[in-house]
């Protein structure tokens, strides 16, 4: 399957079995879970794995065009299978072979392995640990690995997911990234203990959950890498514009939506608004395309810009659906709530300044 081909074989896929059930699968897990599985059985969810391993490794602008297309027809779909994509370019990218010969293996393969991420504590110096002065989870070297202690306060896909990246940081401050099993086990080498599922006003079929480990020991054989102190400020001034192809589809999301309601009530007016619209997200594609040569500033105006345009988008939705909107099937609400996800998905502190700025020009 050429490049193209899996672009077309992803809009086929989502337009015939996600549209008709967005709704549904926005709020009810299972729906989630099977629309996962289609994606993984049409070999969509090995892109970002090698070919060396049997992967797709299809280019960066052709995966951003993939991250839009999931994006524009569910948001949930989409967060979970960006997740999964997230751990599964991490796994790719290390130096342990037997476990990538392992774990790549598997997705290729479609044995029905699905990887999530817990590392965002590394970001938040306000995560729930880190108020009492100590990090969020820490890794103390043993003679097979390193045990881990600590409370991970945002993880994405409980039984959605059989296996998550954590990081934890060791006494000299970098960090330890290894593959962990996504349940609740007790063994004498330790215990993992996931949280009741959190209720999300969006996404919340994606069973977002917090989980306490206590000593586990995170045997050499799961280890990813040893990153460097510093290592995720880094990594996020370098991606600052990783979500913004999704962000783009939840614009594109909005936009079907105001496009609809301007044919059904043959409205001038909220078809220009809608043309409108558009021609702001083509020049921010057409910025983005760009943007390999941008400042740093720069993608971050962008990225801002992308987050404002997705919540006028999501909130024309609402306007011109009327009080329709306000219903839990209705996809402006659906689209307006994805728009807030994106607004602080991988939210640093320059996004978040970027943000304010963008709302107070």
């Amino acid at each position: 399957m050429d490049f193209q081909e899996i672009l077309h074989s992803t809009k086929s896929y989502l337009k015939e079995c996600v549209v008709p059930r967005a709704e549904v699968i926005d709020g009810d897990s299972e729906a989630l879970k099977i629309a996962v599985a289609g994606l993984e059985s049409r070999s969509l969810l090995a892109l970002r794995v090698p070919q060396k391993w049997g992967g797709a490794e299809i280019p960066l602008p052709i995966f951003y065009e993939y991250q839009e297309l999931t994006a524009r027809y569910s948001g949930a779909l989409s967060f979970l299978q960006t997740q999964h994509h997230s751990a599964t370019a991490m796994i790719a990218s290390s130096d342990n072979e037997m476990l990538k010969s392992r774990y790549l293996g598997a997705i290729v393969a479609q044995k029905g392995l699905r990887l999530g991420v817990g590392f965002s504590h590394l970001r938040r110096s306000s995560s729930r640990a880190s108020l009492t002065g100590n990090p969020a989870v820490t890794a103390t070297p043993t003679k097979d690995g390193y045990l881990l202690s600590g409370n991970i306060p945002w993880i994405t896909g409980f039984g959605l997911f059989q296996k998550f990246i954590v990081a934890a940081l060791l006494p000299d401050n970098r960090a330890v990234f290894g593959v962990l099993p996504f349940a609740n086990i007790q063994r004498e080498y330790g215990k993992i203990a996931v949280s009741e599922i959190m209720q999300l006003i969006a996404m919340n079929s994606t069973n977002t959950v917090t989980a306490t480990l206590d000593n586990w020991l995170l045997h050499e054989s799961e280890i990813i890498a040893v990153k460097p102190v510093g290592w995720i400020a880094e990594n996020d001034s370098k991606n600052i514009l990783n979500s913004v192809p999704a962000t783009f589809g939840c614009i594109r999301a909005g936009l079907d939506v105001i496009a609809t309601v301007a044919t059904a009530k043959d409205s001038p007016v909220i078809a220009t608004t809608c043309q409108k619209l558009e021609q702001k997200l083509d020049r921010l594609k057409q910025n983005f395309r760009q943007s390999q040569h941008s400042s740093k500033a720069e993608q971050l105006a962008l990225r801002a810009a992308a987050i404002d345009l997705a919540v006028r988008c999501g909130h024309a939705a609402v306007v011109v659906s009327g009080g329709a909107a306000n219903g839990t099937q209705h996809p402006a609400g659906r689209v307006y709530r994805e728009a807030l996800v994106y607004t602080v998905s991988g939210q640093t502190k320059d996004v978040m300044e970027a943000a304010l700025d963008r709302i107070v020009s």
